[in-house]
């Protein structure tokens, strides 16, 4: 099924149904806006170090894949939705170490917030909170224009190409830094040129992957979907196995939870947030 959003009476959004993949499954026209176990440690005041969201927008299927790969990794986590979300302050959001924004649709996740708390969020981050989002997770982040979180100064990201050529998914060799290539299940996602570190790049060279910081938070930024099952991968050929496509997504997560830079340029991170 596909929905419509208007922009203007110009240009319009198809938005495919979010039930059958946990993709990004936005559509812009380029042209107008671009789309629990055991922890290695835990909070001081008791709250489970890693939030995913779940709310509004988010596509249920890629919830349950990161779950998946959060559970297989005894990785201490907790759930919320917009509503409870929209009620937390700045603290109580900042008291988790990361937050994980998942694949769906980026404008009615922003939309599903308050500008309240995607104003908190922002604060949590620039207080030390880490940030992880995949697909509509990363477009979150940019400037989208849609009650997104802007922890990127400014910068709006667009489409990886492929949507240019009419593929709405793929699986798509990224070049990782310092590591294999792997064939990786991409829908829709974005590409983040102007942003971050490096860390991985589609096949026109665009990062498919970026880090960096926004005050004292760390960022990782993926257009793709690592923690994608095997069930995603039907009439499609990959060369990569699936196995090692959750083994990153697991070093994704672990990467943005710690603080660990992935780029081959990027510095050790000197000034790390306690412990919360």
């Amino acid at each position: 099924m596909e929905l419509w959003y208007k922009l203007n009476a110009r240009d319009t959004i198809p938005v495919m149904d979010t039930s059958r993949t946990g993709a990004c499954i936005v559509f812009f026209v380029l042209i107008c806006a671009a789309c629990g176990g055991r922890a290695s440690s835990t909070s001081s005041n008791g709250t489970n170090p890693i939030l995913l969201f779940n709310g509004a927008g988010t596509s249920p299927n890629d919830v349950a894949a990161v779950e998946t790969i959060l559970k297989s990794n005894r990785l201490r986590y907790s759930t919320v939705n917009s509503s409870r979300l929209n009620q937390m302050t700045e603290a109580q959001i900042g008291s988790h170490r990361l937050l994980i924004v998942p694949g769906g649709n980026f404008i009615d996740i922003g939309n599903s917030l308050t500008s309240a708390t995607t104003f908190n969020i922002r604060n949590a981050v620039s207080n030390g909170m880490n940030y992880l989002g995949i697909c509509a997770g990363g477009f979150l982040a940019g400037n989208s224009g849609y009650n997104s979180l802007n922890l990127t100064s400014g910068i709006r990201f667009g489409f990886y190409s492929a949507i240019n050529r009419g593929i709405r998914k793929a699986a798509v060799p990224i070049a990782i830094a310092g590591a294999p290539t792997l064939d990786q299940y991409w829908e829709d996602g974005p590409e983040f040129t102007g942003w971050g570190a490096v860390v991985g790049t589609y096949p026109d060279q665009t990062p498919a992957i970026v880090e960096g910081t926004f005050g004292r938070g760390w960022i990782i930024l993926t257009g793709f979907h690592p923690e994608a099952p095997a069930s995603w991968r039907r009439d499609m050929t990959f060369k990569t196995p699936v196995a090692d496509d959750n083994s990153y997504a697991r070093k994704l997560i672990h990467a943005a939870l710690n603080r660990t830079p992935l780029a081959a340029s990027a510095l050790p991170l000197t000034e790390a947030p306690p412990v919360r």
